[in-house]
């Protein structure tokens, strides 16, 4: 796209030149463009929108290009939509040969690049090569302008989905440019570069970027001059040359790149390039500069983690970055500072979740809600701002003014909101406070883990100790697991079983003084039934009482949330789905009989058991029960949900999205449902799915399962759970439950798929 903006603006230049008439607005906004001011362009263009002024596609473009710029991509979206509609009444008029109704393809496509959307840039780009196709002019400078940036958006998505026959085809369409008596050779070597790197094939990617025609005449590298625009290609060379083993070459670039004035301001490439040059550091022996560095990367993650795949997304190269926190727990661990490690342990969970949310304005917030998302919108302007505007040319008492401004902001959401304490700052309490939630009598184990690494961290309330064990393969070890306990009437799944208690368990079990255990899982850890583990003669459950977080840190919020404290319960049974094949009759018992458990209960059957009925009257209930069926969506886990009836009101799916927008007060949730407990793990460790969504809502804890449960069963172990929970607390109420049901039905299949996440008390 910014080869394109350049040939526009010296097209207007050339227009004005000619004495054309009637284009200074376009001709100062293509001059601050070029300038790079795009704060400025902004106000000049959206004023003349906000006041219902007439303003051509082409002034759109530039406003549209300029939001892009400052990573607004809301604001862009919606420009470019402005600017297709006024295209498509007329107002595509040719600049220098370019059709403008190729660009709002294209400039969608960068976006959805951006954001890791590859279908819907892959869309966008198609509809672009569409119109470009048609409006002909193949000859054109432009025109081959625009197919390098529509072919490179539709090379690389399609790598990142990994359809390689089709990003290989993308390349091919590259190298067939014409690009003679063009400057367009780095355009067209990088875009090809850049499909290769998301393929991680790095050395046909330096190939590319080193071709001769790849390099601007006059200048020897493709770095060929040190703005911001540039910085993004020189990254390509330097990747290139540090996964090729070319440690020198790449040392030297890195070290240059994080000396350029403008690297601060590309968080997705900054954080990748501190990683790299910590790991060349950490070959040379160099442990404290690594250390330095990778404390760096993760300050930047942190800061920007909203829009940190900005730059990295278009390039090809989209990082993991985890990959920072697991280079330096590593570091720490190996250097004896278990308690260093643990720090950024947690602060590498639970980010995804946060991510997610903060593109969401509608938090279920108890109180103050309309305060708080106003401050967060306010929040939002100040930053938004502060990406737009050079800081450096604001007097000294604007920006005092703004930054206080924006701390008064954050302090007054965690006083009236702290569950969203981590939508605003990354924080951890400090290790003695999370240990002083731990009780005297329960340990936590907190698992983490990248690529082959896995550490555990044992934490009592005076104790902390860390262990490294073997993660590799257990991805597959979990999964054979998980597949093997399908089946109730085979015994295959003791190997695995028996494999993953060796190496989760027993390196670990000297430590463990106390048969109450609170346990953290890591990836696809959160998928483990970890009661179902054996140690050849007994299962873990036999041990151990256990519940689950998703992170040690949460405990702080759980603890503090006050929950009313009556025997009162909101129960669903088998609600009428409109169809009998999915109607659960012993679902119905159940509900029936664990009422008689409470002092009063609202049983909800059939018909009655609607999800209007849940969203009016949930709040009023310590307890809330549903026997019904669940929906797990692993492509989109906002929309998995649980099924109720549907009514005129709502259509009877209560999605994780809408959670969000709930105010529970409830001490605990139960879903005795199929696969509630499963969501989506994300890069940062945030399984997005239902446990998660009615924590966020103000429930305490969430009883869920971890595969399709049996009916009959479920119902047993559901009725001795509430009977229990009147002599005992909900982790041992649970487990007994379990242990009666065992008796019965020994396989793990029908007892160990449910689990406590949250407070056990």
């Amino acid at each position: 796209m910014k080869n394109i903006l350049k040939f526009l603006i010296i097209a207007v230049l050339l227009i004005f030149s000619s004495g054309c008439a009637g284009f200074f607005k376009v001709i100062k906004v293509s001059s601050l463009m070029q300038k790079k001011r795009h704060h400025e362009v902004i106000q000049i263009l959206q004023q003349d929108i906000d006041r219902k002024e007439a303003i051509s596609s082409f002034q759109l473009y530039f406003l549209s290009a300029a939001y892009y710029e400052i990573k607004d991509y809301e604001k862009m979206l919606l420009t470019v939509d402005l600017m297709e509609k006024q295209i498509a009444r007329g107002d595509a008029r040719h600049y220098f040969g370019a059709d403008l109704s190729v660009f709002p393809g294209i400039l969608r496509g960068y976006a959805y690049l951006d954001m890791g959307d590859y279908d819907k840039a892959i869309k966008a780009a198609s509809a672009a090569n569409s119109i470009l196709n048609r409006a002909g002019g193949k000859s054109n400078l432009l025109y081959r302008a625009q197919l390098i940036d529509i072919v490179g958006i539709l090379g690389v998505a399609h790598a990142h989905l990994n359809h390689d026959a089709e990003a290989d085809r993308w390349i091919e369409v590259l190298r067939t440019i014409d690009i003679s008596e063009t400057n367009l050779g780095p355009e067209k070597f990088i875009a090809i570069a850049r499909i290769h790197m998301a393929k991680k094939q790095y050395p046909q990617a330096l190939s590319a970027i080193q071709e001769p025609e790849a390099k601007v005449p006059g200048f020897g590298t493709v770095f060929y001059d040190q703005t911001f625009q540039e910085l993004p290609k020189f990254f390509i060379l330097t990747k290139c040359l540090y996964e090729t083993g070319k440690m020198h070459e790449a040392r030297e670039n890195y070290d240059q790149l994080l000396k350029h004035p403008q690297i601060k301001q590309i968080g997705g490439l900054h954080w990748p390039i501190l990683l790299d040059r910590a790991r060349i550091a950490r070959m040379e022996g160099k442990e404290a500069i690594a250390e330095q560095l990778l404390r760096e990367a993760v300050d930047v993650i942190e800061k920007q983690r909203s829009s940190i795949r900005s730059e990295a997304g278009r390039i090809g190269y989209v990082g993991d970055k985890q990959a920072v926190y697991q280079e330096l727990v590593a570091l720490l661990i190996s250097g004896g500072r278990p308690a260093e490690a643990f720090e950024y342990v947690e602060r590498s969970k639970s980010r995804a979740l946060v991510d997610l949310l903060a593109s969401n304005k509608e938090f279920g917030v108890s109180k103050d809600k309309e305060q708080v998302v106003s401050m967060l919108k306010e929040l939002e302007t100040i930053e938004s701002e502060g990406k737009a505007i050079d800081v450096s040319s604001l007097a000294p008492e604007k920006v005092n003014q703004r930054n206080i401004r924006s701390i008064q902001i954050k302090e007054r959401i965690k006083t009236l909101a702290p569950e969203l304490t981590s939508l605003i700052t990354v924080s951890m309490p400090p290790l003695n406070e999370i240990q002083s939630y731990i009780a005297g009598d329960e340990a936590l184990i907190e698992y983490y883990y990248h690529g082959e690494d896995l550490y555990v961290f044992v934490l009592t309330k005076n104790t902390l100790k860390a262990v490294k064990l073997d993660g590799k393969d257990i991805l597959k070890d979990i999964e054979q697991l998980r597949k093997l306990l399908q089946d109730p009437k085979s015994t295959h799944y003791l190997e695995p079983s028996q494999r993953l208690y060796q190496r989760l368990i027993k390196p670990v079990e000297h430590l463990i003084n106390t048969q109450r255990l609170i346990i953290v899982p890591h990836g696809i850890l959160h998928y483990l039934p970890f009661n179902a583990l054996n140690s050849g003669s007994s299962y873990l459950i036999d041990k151990y009482s256990v519940s689950y977080l998703p992170s040690a840190s949460v405990m702080k919020f759980l603890k503090h949330r006050k929950t009313q404290k009556k025997d009162i319960a909101l129960i669903f049974g088998n609600p009428d789905l409109g169809d009998p094949r999915y109607d659960l009759k012993h679902a119905e018992e159940e509900a029936v009989a664990i009422s008689k458990e409470f002092l009063q209960a609202k049983v909800l059957l059939r018909k009655d058991a609607t999800e209007t009925d849940f969203k009016k009257s949930a709040n009023q209930f310590n307890y809330i029960h549903f026997a019904t069926h669940g929906m797990f969506e692993s492509d989109s886990p906002l929309n998995s949900g649980l099924f109720l009836s549907k009514d005129a009101e709502n259509d009877g799916l209560v999605s994780v999205n809408e959670l969000y927008s709930l105010s529970l007060n409830a001490d605990l949730v139960t879903l005795s449902a199929c696969e509630t407990a499963l969501g989506k793990i994300n890069p940062g460790d945030d399984v997005v799915g239902l446990q998660r969504g009615f924590l966020y809502a103000g429930s305490s804890s969430v009883i869920a399962s971890l595969w399709k449960v049996d009916d009959l069963a479920t119902s047993q172990l559901m009725t001795g759970f509430y009977s229990n929970l009147k002599k005992t607390n909900k982790r041992d109420a649970l487990r007994d439950a379990q242990l009666a049901v065992k008796k019965n039905f020994e396989h793990p299949y029908f007892w160990a798929a449910f689990q406590l996440t949250g407070m056990a008390e």
